[in-house]
Order: structure tokens, then C-alpha cells, then sequence
């Protein structure tokens, strides 16, 4: 099957099946020919995912914790 891939195979080509996953393709991941997980594209209207601040946008460097807490 071609959607089953070895643990060391997807860790020796990630960029691969990221891309390939980012597409639309799903795979079960094996070690030792038994499953370990499935790894499948993520689901933008999923409840399960919040937005997160992307802090280098407000400041290139990122924002100090410190910083953030004084403001909340």
C-alpha cells in the first residue's frame, strides 16, 4: 500500500510527505510493521485549533514575556 510509510522513512523525508500531506494525502506510519499513527492534512474548520499572536509580527525580534504580562 502506498499510504503505509516506515518511521525512518518519513523521518529521512520529511519535506517530502509534508508537502505531499499539505496536498491532501494521508499515511499510517509503521515501525517494526506495526502502526504507530496516522498522519493526515489538518482540518481549517476543525474546533480543535486555536489562532495563534505571531509575536514577530508586532516586533521582528518577538516580545519579551515580561512585556506581555504588564499589558494583559
Amino acid at each position: 500500500m502506498e499510504n503505509i510509510i516506515g518511521l525512518k522513512d518519513l523521518r529521512e523525508n520529511m519535506s517530502v510527505y509534508a508537502e505531499k500531506i499539505k496536498k491532501g494525502k494521508t499515511y499510517i506510519v509503521v515501525k517494526k510493521s506495526r502502526p504507530l499513527f496516522k498522519i493526515s492534512p489538518f482540518d481549517e474548520d476543525s474546533e480543535l485549533w486555536e489562532p495563534v499572536v505571531d509575536f514577530t509580527k508586532i516586533k521582528k525580534s518577538g516580545v519579551a514575556i515580561n512585556d506581555l504580562i504588564t499589558r494583559i
